[in-house]
């Protein structure tokens, strides 16, 4: 077993989560006017690209979620009623998406979701581009931007996002880098406030947000330093009194501006969670509500499977671990997928009691949906 090590930032405390609750949203007759009034309470203008979630407020990403629930409510009715009514405020645009690496779940999201806003979404993976016969990314950039409506991206190192957007001249979405996964980010705080509340939507906000914070609350990462849990930790300290144990090997660390990001954040009290950087994976998980993992081996790191396999091991989220560390009895997890076994095992990532990595999975595409509107149309206003 690991031997636990423990850094705490911020006011400790984890009282129990809110009961998990099926979703009971409005009725189909208060839906009606959601697309029609996409106009957010909170201000976008002046907004030009999603590159990682520490760009926006607390406010503005209450927002986004906000909007991302309200789309999810819509559209779950009116396919039940199998009529799609939903505005079409991206008719005749077209959106790049430009990709360098494999996608299952984005890109899905990404095209339907631009798709369902009476936009045309162009996928240009690196064999189908120059960027695959080495033309840089400033030039890619600078022509494809000139013939779309916005860009979606999805590369290696943050620099290359960044030099797309600084060479483009329309907006910008990070669909994936080695340093963050906004987009990600974004899908699983939905999913969070979903679990958390029975309905986030009509939940009075004492603090004049767009929705209530998140409950108090202990998440629990057990995994790699990734993108992942960068894009958490520089959302979650912001985002109610949730304190965030993150549990890593040894020689796997999340990145220096991040951590100190989170800790600036992480102050405490009603509105400020807390965060904490251990060793032990049961330590981590000790009085957890949810407890989070993702992949090992990242795509790019394939050369450092037999490493990282047995540098992780003991990492395995399985019931057995969840219980020795003294995980809340009704302890959720979530995972951003694909998943491999020695991750998670069945036990716990296919029973519907404990898993909800589907539900993540499914609110991929509601989040890009409300981005889509915050960059074409909010920033616009």
């Amino acid at each position: 077993m690991p031997v636990c090590t423990r850094t705490i930032f911020g006011r400790m405390g984890t009282p129990s989560i809110m009961p998990v609750l099926r979703h009971r949203y409005m009725s189909s007759a208060a839906t009606a006017n959601v697309a029609k009034d996409p106009s957010p309470a909170v201000s976008f203008k002046g907004v030009k690209n999603l590159l990682t979630l520490r760009d926006f407020s607390t406010p503005q990403i209450l927002q986004l979620i906000r909007r991302s629930l309200e789309l999810k409510q819509q559209l779950t009715a009116e396919r039940k009623r199998a009529n799609i009514e939903l505005a079409q405020p991206l008719g005749g645009k077209t959106l790049g998406m430009i990709f360098t690496k494999r996608s299952t779940r984005t890109r899905v999201s990404a095209e339907t979701g631009w798709a369902y806003f009476g936009g045309h979404p162009m996928f240009l993976g690196k064999e189908d581009i120059q960027i695959g016969g080495g033309e840089p990314l400033k030039d890619t950039a600078v022509v494809v931007s000139s013939m779309v409506d916005a860009l979606l991206a999805r590369v290696g190192a943050h620099e290359e996002i960044e030099i797309i957007a600084e060479n483009s001249t329309v907006p910008v979405i990070n669909a994936l880098t080695a340093k963050y996964h906004p987009l990600q980010g974004l899908a699983d705080v939905m999913t969070l406030y979903e679990t958390s509340f029975e309905n986030p939507l009509t939940t009075a906000d004492r603090f004049g947000l767009p929705l209530p914070l998140l409950p108090p609350m202990k998440i629990a990462w057990v995994g790699d330093a990734n993108n992942i849990i960068n894009s958490l930790l520089v959302t979650l300290p912001r985002l109610g009194p949730v304190h965030l144990s993150v549990a890593t090997p040894k020689g796997y660390n999340c990145d220096a501006d991040v951590v100190n990001f989170a800790i600036g954040e992480a102050t405490g009290g009603d509105r400020n969670g807390t965060v904490e950087f251990v060793k032990d994976p049961r330590a981590a998980v000790k009085d957890a509500d949810i407890i989070i993992t993702d992949t090992w081996v990242s795509m790019g790191q394939e050369s450092e499977k037999a490493k990282r396999l047995q540098d992780f091991a003991g990492y395995q989220i399985t019931e057995k671990m969840a219980k020795e560390g003294g995980a809340k009895p009704n302890w959720k997890f979530m995972h951003c997928l694909p998943r491999k076994q020695e991750e998670v095992d069945d036990e716990v990532f296919y029973n519907p009691k404990r898993s909800i990595v589907f539900q993540e999975a499914e609110n991929r595409k509601y989040t890009v949906m409300a981005v889509y509107e915050m960059l074409m149309l909010w920033a616009k206003q």
